[in-house]
């Protein structure tokens, strides 16, 4: 085993639902929960948001803070072929993970899905039409930077958690989000402190806090006044 693949696999984690994580040294967290990655982002951004979208929108403009390892994506790729709506899906990253990683997450195996790869293989900073009912857009730079091509009605915010980013939970970097979505619009997060749930509401956000998934009691989702 060469040292890169060493070094993939000290840096994957199995969590409790049996889908990978995968440890970010620089900031000292996981992308996803070790209680279980999978069922936190269903629970999070397809149930209370993606869902929500559906119920409220006919076509869906997403917008989504941090890539990281594409779960969120192919979790929203299968919820969209299977109701067949049409989805725009715009993501943000600053520090793509390695194609060579990403072959090694077991989402597919876990999920039942084949498309895993083909996130992490669709060209940056390009549109990428990868169904019929599926467009990906994947942005390959900061928030902070970011100037929108469009508005969007749905947001998932999954920066990593405010001890690893603070600078992305703050009433500006909201307010920064907000500019970018139209009216009605649905924001879900994972994170329910008390000063995020604060930030969100001085920005223009109505929240609503909602059960999470396994171990996490709260979960949030705003809604864009």
């Amino acid at each position: 085993m060469s040292n890169s693949e060493n070094k993939t696999q000290e840096r994957l984690v199995i969590t409790a639902d049996g889908s990978h994580s995968v440890w970010n040294a620089e900031v000292g967290q996981h992308y996803h929960s070790i209680f279980g990655a999978w069922q936190e982002s269903q629970r999070v951004f397809i149930e209370l948001g993606l869902q929500a979208a559906f119920a409220r929108f006919d076509q869906i403009r997403l917008f989504e803070m941090g890539f990281g390892t594409g779960l969120n994506a192919l979790l929203t790729l299968n919820e969209v072929e299977k109701a067949q709506k049409s989805v725009e899906y715009t993501s943000i990253e600053a520090y793509p993970l390695p194609l060579s990683e990403a072959e090694q997450l077991n989402f597919d195996e876990v999920l039942h899905t084949d498309q895993t790869v083909a996130l992490h293989q669709a060209a940056w900073n390009q549109w990428v039409e990868l169904t019929l009912f599926f467009k990906l857009w994947k942005h390959n730079g900061k928030l902070q930077d970011f100037r929108a091509m469009q508005t969007y009605n749905l947001v998932y915010y999954d920066a990593f958690a405010p001890e690893g980013q603070p600078e992305l939970w703050t009433q500006e970097i909201f307010e920064l989000v907000a500019g970018m979505m139209e009216p009605g619009g649905i924001l879900t997060t994972y994170c329910s402190k008390g000063y995020v749930q604060r930030n969100l509401k001085a920005a223009g956000f109505l929240v609503e806090k909602h059960p999470g998934p396994a171990r996490k009691r709260e979960v949030l989702r705003a809604i864009l006044q």
